[in-house]
């Protein structure tokens, strides 16, 4: 079974998140014509299947929280079916429109071939792994997974991607999708404009937040480790953004 969690045309103009919740067996047969796509194997094994060329298999890890994931990368056209192995599986699919560059082919995308890193220090440190970077081949998405250890901030110091005026800001929108260990915890997902919204809200495990503009930094509540699925797309691959400058002495370490 595959759901929408956030829509292209009401919450974003650009990424669309569906999630698919697969029993052992079950499959998922995926086509976007003019978006590439990355599924993300959120837990559980598929296999992967492609113009019905088998690829191989993805996946392994039983939580978000074991270790960094497996996803499988195809460019719009490409008619992709995914079967759960040995058990359930969960696959968050991301999509956007390709930019003008043609797109790269099929591909699986395992742990070796991210960029894993500890980002931060103290109550802002995060585990940060990087599944799509600009230095991967894509068209216009940008993918990766944050872990905030209990109490602990990312998105830090608060920073903001919606204003394209490089090479001091790449516009990009963006998207998160929640997970939290143990399940019945929360975090807390906050969004601000300077002159505009000031927003503050709780998320739980399988929530998910759209992001178009405005500083946007994210805390795990004491514990409860925090996860996130992060997906952009806009007017570059380029990932630079914004600090506010009234907390960005707190990066600078004055």
């Amino acid at each position: 079974m595959i759901a929408p969690v956030i829509s292209v045309g009401t919450e974003t103009d650009l990424i669309q998140l569906d999630v698919a919740d697969l029993h052992a067996g079950e499959l998922v047969d995926l086509v976007r014509a003019r978006e590439e796509m990355l599924v993300m194997v959120l837990s559980g094994v598929v296999d992967v299947v492609v113009d019905g060329e088998k690829l191989g298999r993805s996946g392994g890890r039983s939580s978000v929280f074991e270790g960094p994931g497996h996803a499988i990368y195809a460019p719009p056209g490409a008619h992709l079916v995914l079967t759960a192995v040995g058990g359930p599986a969960e696959l968050a699919v991301c999509s956007a429109p390709l930019a003008d560059d043609p797109a790269p082919a099929a591909r699986l995308i395992g742990p070796d071939d991210q960029r894993i890193a500890d980002v931060g220090k103290d109550n802002w440190a995060r585990n940060v792994r990087t599944v799509l970077g600009p230095e991967h081949a894509a068209g216009r998405l940008l993918i990766g997974e944050t872990i905030n250890a209990p109490g602990n901030w990312s998105s830090y110091p608060p920073h903001k991607h919606d204003d394209h005026r490089p090479p001091t800001e790449v516009q990009l929108e963006e998207v998160y999708l929640f997970k939290v260990e143990p399940a019945g915890g929360f975090g807390v997902q906050i969004r601000y404009v300077d002159g505009g919204v000031q927003e503050a809200f709780t998320v739980r495990d399988g929530d998910a937040a759209a992001i178009k503009a405005g500083y946007h930094p994210v805390v795990a509540a004491p514990g409860y480790s925090l996860y996130y699925l992060w997906v952009m797309a806009g007017q570059g691959r380029e990932m630079v953004p914004f600090l506010d400058p009234r907390h960005a002495w707190v990066q600078e370490g004055r």
